[in-house]
């Protein structure tokens, strides 16, 4: 088998960069051993290329996914790409080559290091997805629903299929603090796009009410004798109760929880 020569790529983060890369590294019969992006600088020991993100490059190696691999294939690689897996994109241009070599059969070689990597980390975005489908909570700003999530993996594409036909009739935006990006939809019409300094709304009485009747409901409910701290960390883990309306104490501007502020402290479970 012909030894490609090993390159460090730097390309622009986006999902249609990565597959240009892909593109590239077949077109000039090179290795990556590195990605670089804005977001993530890499020094490197390697020769280098900078990768221009090409649409039709990018659509090009899509389809050639599902061809010659399969439509499965083509998903898992869509979602790792979405995933907080370290050297992903290593990960993924491992797997493809890997495909494009044997074909659909691929999906099958569950024991295969170069796959099980990737249905690990696909099974963990997908976890954390159904785990925010329950956790997110909105505010009413203005007649726009408001959210705010600190996810490990970029999920909002998992969640804008529910949120959407959910809130159907709704103007709503869920913001991803941890990766800079919002979904914004309206009836109709929704995108996601990157964001930066986004800063909710402030509160207005009505709202900072009903989170309050919220906390009252969210306390009434709890029966002390069954408390279960324990328990309750294993169905609602710790790290996202920074951003529901539950564990949240108001700041004096009204807004809620700061980032990283410790939860309120309660007296029942």
């Amino acid at each position: 088998m012909e030894v490609w020569p090993q390159v460090s790529y730097q390309y622009d983060g986006s999902f249609a960069g990565f597959l240009s890369c892909v593109f590239e590294s077949y077109v000039h019969k090179e290795a990556p051993v590195c990605f670089s992006t804005p977001a993530d600088p890499r020094l490197s020991l390697w020769p280098e290329r900078a990768v221009e993100t090409d649409r039709a490059h990018a659509q090009r190696v899509w389809r050639s996914l599902a061809r010659r691999i399969s439509a499965d294939a083509q998903r898992l690689v869509y979602r790792s790409f979405l995933t907080c897996l370290e050297e992903r994109e290593l990960h993924l241009w491992r797997f493809i080559a890997l495909g494009y070599e044997r074909g659909g059969g691929v999906m099958r070689e569950l024991t295969d290091p170069r796959l099980a990597v990737l249905r690990k980390a696909d099974q963990h975005l997908c976890g954390e997805a159904q785990l925010l489908r329950g956790f997110v909570r909105f505010s009413d700003q203005g007649g726009v629903l408001v959210a705010e999530i600190e996810p490990k993996n970029r999920v909002l594409p998992l969640l804008r299929p529910h949120f959407c036909a959910r809130c159907s009739g709704e103007a709503f935006v869920i913001h991803d603090r941890t990766h800079h990006e919002a979904l914004f939809s309206r009836p109709g019409r929704w995108d996601i796009v990157p964001v930066e300094g986004f800063q909710a709304g402030v509160p207005d009485r009505r709202e900072l009410d009903y989170r309050q009747l919220w906390r009252r409901f969210y306390d009434a409910i709890a029966i002390a004798e069954r408390y279960n701290p324990k328990c309750r960390m294993t169905h609602m883990p710790k790290r996202y109760w920074n951003t529901m309306t539950e564990f949240q104490t108001e700041a004096p501007d009204g807004r809620g929880s700061p980032p990283g502020a410790p939860p309120r402290k309660e007296l029942t479970g």
